[in-house]
């Protein structure tokens, strides 16, 4: 017989599902695209890309739209677009990229991008290449995925609790409302992103992702840590690979001069081929920088490029190995047809004793497209974890923001050493990167002859560093002429009130208030208040001697202060229900 309730349910969840299933019958959209792509079939899937040939920069945003628009369309969604105006590697779904970047791809790096899981079904943007073809194509597919749940969500009519709450700016109207509603805020913790990379020698005439760098006799040795800090000389570089890694080495210092991997030749020598496969076009390697470090840390630059061999001398009684590579940076030049035309090398040869083994050796390779200057942000449009804050300064009041060419140079903050010296460590700054709490100090050592105005001015240069900044962009990828969008940097003083007193400056505090924006598929994040706290103290006397000791410090903190999405209902469901005429019966 079965419950009189249980058909009207059934009937209910037979409804959805054939309402999911004739969604599923729809035949999915697909489109190819490479020399011979149309631009009506891209700009019927992709909406929010407004139609325009490949390789053409995209149209400036509106100046007056300080927030960009939520996306939650996922045939607009590109996460791995951080490039502008410009084609980023194995992103498949970026617009700038054209039949030429495709042929150098070595596959998707986000091969599909989907919506909301708990909705009964939704759509998903599946990304693939087509090598087979002449040139290789993009292949673009939006389609729809079921949920075989039957506790699945088949509509949601509560529009407001798919984005987050818009922060409130505070003015004079609503300024007494926020500072009685405002309650404590909690970190953000850090997280480190790393990945892996394919190398494969291809058949083809060019160089593509990932693939090591063929040599006149080999391939291009870059040095690093595997499974330990000791360095592996057999690990080869990666075309379009970026790297910067540390490793160590331990030697014996008497056979300093036998060891390949500690000569400057060893580096310089190679002969890069400029396609692989073509023994004929050869790149070789040219030193452009050669700087030289003594046992007392002093760097001389020399002029003249020559091929230095490793020495083993000794002076006092202690044997030591000069001209031993310390430091090796390259920078290789190539085409949008995957061809190497320059290689540069910079090196740094320094002098090692008994006493600093085992050797620490840096390298570091980087790859520059020929006749471009790609402009590196900081997240697009949200500032992405661990890159550096965009900042600068106003010179006058209507103009742009004016910025340093070095983004890691535009906020930064004191950097710890082993001596603790503040005077030593004028001008050594570190970048204060998105979502890194940090913290560093020194100690300041100052003589009877040092007044207290004289210092006061050192150390607040010394805290503040050259150039401190007036703004900082609220998005990672802010435009300089938007000043009217950016945030200012609060700065604040705190001193002990007593009069006539001369108070010294020891800390500055650095506080980052940001807040995740936009959809809750894709949460961006946004900066929303700055604050550099000064804090003095009173100028110390001397107790004993001549010298006193002053500890400085600098601190960075990020706070989210990103309010929750609100859930709920449009409109609290009612029960119509009727007690039968005969319910209270013989009662009434």
């Amino acid at each position: 017989m079965g419950s009189p309730g249980l058909r009207p349910l059934l009937l209910v969840l037979l409804d959805c599902w054939a309402s999911v299933s004739a969604q599923a019958a729809a035949t999915p959209p697909v489109t190819t695209e490479g020399s011979n792509s149309t631009e009506a079939a891209w700009t019927t899937l992709r909406p929010a890309f407004s139609p325009r040939p490949p390789g053409t920069p995209k149209a400036p945003g509106p100046v007056s739209g300080p927030r960009p628009t939520p996306v939650t369309d996922v045939a607009a969604l590109c996460v791995c677009d951080l490039s502008p105006a410009q084609c980023d590697v194995n992103c498949c779904c970026d617009p700038d990229c054209s039949s030429l970047d495709f042929s150098v791809f070595s596959a998707c790096s986000v091969p599909s991008v989907t919506g909301d899981s708990q909705f009964c079904s939704q759509k998903a943007a599946i990304y693939s290449l087509n090598f087979t073809a002449n040139p290789p194509q993009r292949i673009f597919k939006l389609v729809d995925q079921i949920n075989p749940s039957i506790f699945c969500i088949h509509i949601t009519n509560y529009k407001p609790a798919l984005s987050f709450i818009n922060p409130e700016v505070p003015d004079e109207n609503n300024f007494d409302k926020l500072m009685e509603t405002s309650d404590g805020f909690s970190l953000n913790s850090e997280s480190e992103i790393s990945f892996t990379t394919q190398l494969d020698t291809p058949d083809t005439a060019k160089y593509e992702y990932g693939v090591r760098l063929q040599t006149s006799d080999s391939f291009l040795r870059f040095p690093s840590p595997l499974t330990s800090s000791l360095c592996t000389d057999n690990n080869p570089a990666a075309f379009l690979v970026n790297q910067a890694v540390k490793c160590t080495r331990r030697i014996n210092l008497e056979q300093c001069e036998e060891i390949e991997a500690l000569s400057m030749a060893y580096y310089s020598s190679p002969k890069i081929l400029r396609v692989p496969g073509l023994i004929k076009a050869e790149i070789p390697i040219t030193v452009q920088s050669l700087l030289r470090e003594s046992l007392n840390k002093t760097l001389t630059r020399l002029d003249n490029t020559v091929v230095l061999n490793q020495t083993l001398t000794e002076a006092g009684g202690v044997k030591f190995c000069t001209s031993v590579a310390l430091e090796v940076k390259y920078s290789l030049t190539y085409t949008d047809e995957g061809e190497i035309t320059k290689a540069d090398l910079s090196l740094l040869l320094g002098a090692v004793s008994s006493a600093l083994l085992p050797l620490e050796q840096k390298f570091e390779i980087r790859f520059i497209q020929q006749n471009t200057k790609p402009v590196p942000l900081s997240g697009n449009p949200g500032y992405v974890v661990g890159l550096p804050l965009a900042a600068g300064f106003q010179p006058q009041k209507g103009s742009g923001i004016i910025q340093t060419t070095n983004r890691y140079g535009q906020l930064t903050i004191l950097r710890s050493t082993t001596d603790q010296d503040c005077l030593a460590l004028e001008g050594v700054r570190t970048p204060v990167l998105f979502g890194y709490d940090m913290q560093s100090g020194c100690k300041l050592r100052l003589t009877k002859a040092i007044t207290c105005p004289l210092a006061e001015q050192r150390v607040k240069s010394l805290l503040k560093g050259h150039g401190f900044p007036d703004y900082v962009a609220p998005f990672g990828n802010s435009r300089a002429q938007d000043a009217l969008a950016w945030v200012p940097v609060h700065f604040t003083t705190q001193a002990p009130h007593v009069k006539d007193s001369c108070q010294l400056p020891v800390a500055l505090v650095i506080e980052v208030k940001w807040t995740k924006y936009g959809s809750l598929l894709n949460p961006q994040a946004k900066i929303v208040n700055v604050t550099a706290n000064l804090i003095s103290s009173f100028f110390p006397e001397a107790n004993s001697g001549n010298e006193r000791t002053v500890l400085i410090s600098t601190a960075v903190t990020f706070v989210d202060v990103s309010a929750p999405a609100e859930a709920g209902f449009r409109a609290r469901p009612t029960i119509n229900a009727k007690l039968p005429f005969n319910f209270f019966f013989p009662f009434v």
